[in-house]
């Protein structure tokens, strides 16, 4: 099955948006084959502003109706808690968001940008997905996430080498409660690595000490700006190590 065959049996859609290579690729094509398609972008604590301001860039190149659906998902007691499984239960209050407002406006097919190299095993959140009757175009027609990106740059959009981004709760180790100030601290030293050059990395924390973790290519730049970064982090956090086990890092 390819994507055009997916959406002509599927022309009426409401797209889970993020903004990033997955869902921006099959917002592209869902525009190009669906009767009606409409993105739905879930603002919450988790997504960092750089991520919702590129959802938008997208969504008005490619003039698709895009719905912003503001949630506070940290008054979930449970996500808060930040258990081993917090991804299912995020994905559960994030889908539940996204079908209640689909609903509203006529949709009854909801799909999102999970690819055929997302292992069931590393993304406790797809049990949510198939329990929430949500459809993987992306996954269904065996479409890698190498074959994603190389299509988009085919299309032309921006995001085709978009580095992958986790949302911000994946920084914190689990059963350390998730708290918006804590949050905010880790998206500001992001921010500021970003502004840096560096593009592939994660600010893990634990305990108030945060431990950076970029890849091999990036240590030349890392030597060279240790102590700005430094700096920079020991504002926010008691302490900042480097792990010496690189990130293996994306190939685009």
């Amino acid at each position: 099955m390819t994507l055009k065959d997916f959406f002509h049996h599927h022309s009426d859609v409401a797209i889970a948006f993020s903004g990033g290579v997955d869902s921006s690729y099959l917002l592209y094509e869902g525009k190009k084959h669906c009767k009606r398609v409409t993105a739905y972008y879930v603002k919450s604590q988790f997504q960092p502003e750089f991520e919702y301001q590129d959802a938008l860039k997208l969504a008005s190149k490619l003039d698709v109706d895009l719905r912003i659906i503001e949630l506070d998902v940290l008054a979930n007691s449970t996500i808060k808690s930040n258990p081993s499984n917090r991804c299912y239960h995020c994905k559960n209050e994030i889908f539940t968001a996204i079908i209640e407002n689909a609903k509203k406006d006529g949709f009854t097919t909801i799909i999102d940008g999970t690819n055929a190299s997302d292992s069931e095993n590393d993304r406790p959140g797809m049990k949510a997905l198939t329990e929430l009757n949500v459809l993987s175009p992306l996954r269904l027609c065996s479409l890698t996430k190498d074959n994603v990106r190389k299509l988009s740059r085919v299309a032309n959009l921006f995001t085709w080498n978009k580095y992958s981004y986790s949302c911000l709760a994946t920084r914190i180790s689990t059963n350390n409660e998730i708290t918006t100030t804590l949050l905010n601290k880790i998206e500001i030293c992001e921010n500021a690595l970003r502004n840096l050059g560096f593009s592939d990395f994660r600010l893990r924390v634990n305990n108030n000490i945060a431990v950076l973790q970029i890849t091999n290519n990036d240590f030349e730049k890392f030597t060279k700006h240790i102590k700005e970064i430094e700096n920079t982090i020991k504002i926010h956090f008691e302490k900042v190590h480097l792990d010496l086990e690189m990130r293996k890092g994306e190939e685009i």
